[in-house]
């Protein structure tokens, strides 16, 4: 028993090493709530919505009553630079091409958040990170969608 244990520690090691490799910095759970409490003048719906796939995460309402629709994303260690879509949420978002968002948060910082519109949903795909953001950081995301 006790020669299997150091091997057994050294595989258990590596294994939780590589889950560590594929789990993001942060959920789209915790994305969300970063979100709200960074942008206090927008009225947030968090849409579960199982019946119709493809619908975005977050219906969002400013004070100057516009609506308009968050699609939360976090990167991958492994995929740092590729953002991952279902065929559903991008046909969403090339049917919905006004206010509609795409909300990235980047593991190389965990800190950094990038806000992308919608309608450039194919160059996401293609480009991944590569592709200008509208705005980069919470605070300024958050800005930028209270002045819709």
């Amino acid at each position: 028993m006790q020669e299997t244990c150091p091997y057994y520690w050294q595989n258990h090691r590596k294994i939780i090493k590589r889950i560590n490799m594929v789990r993001p910095p942060m959920t789209e759970r915790q994305l969300w709530r970063k979100l709200k409490n960074e942008s206090k003048r927008i009225t947030w719906t968090r849409l579960e919505n199982w019946a119709l796939f493809g619908t975005p995460d977050l219906l969002g309402y400013t004070n100057n009553g516009t609506f308009f629709t968050v699609e939360l994303k976090v990167t991958t260690l492994r995929n740092v630079n590729f953002v991952r879509f279902s065929p559903h949420q991008i046909s969403f978002h090339i049917k919905h091409k006004k206010n509609t968002f795409v909300l990235v948060a980047c593991t190389l910082d965990q800190g950094l958040v990038r806000l992308y519109p919608g309608k450039k949903i194919l160059e996401l795909v293609n480009l991944g990170l590569k592709l200008e953001p509208l705005a980069c950081g919470l605070s300024s995301c958050a800005r930028l969608l209270e002045t819709l």
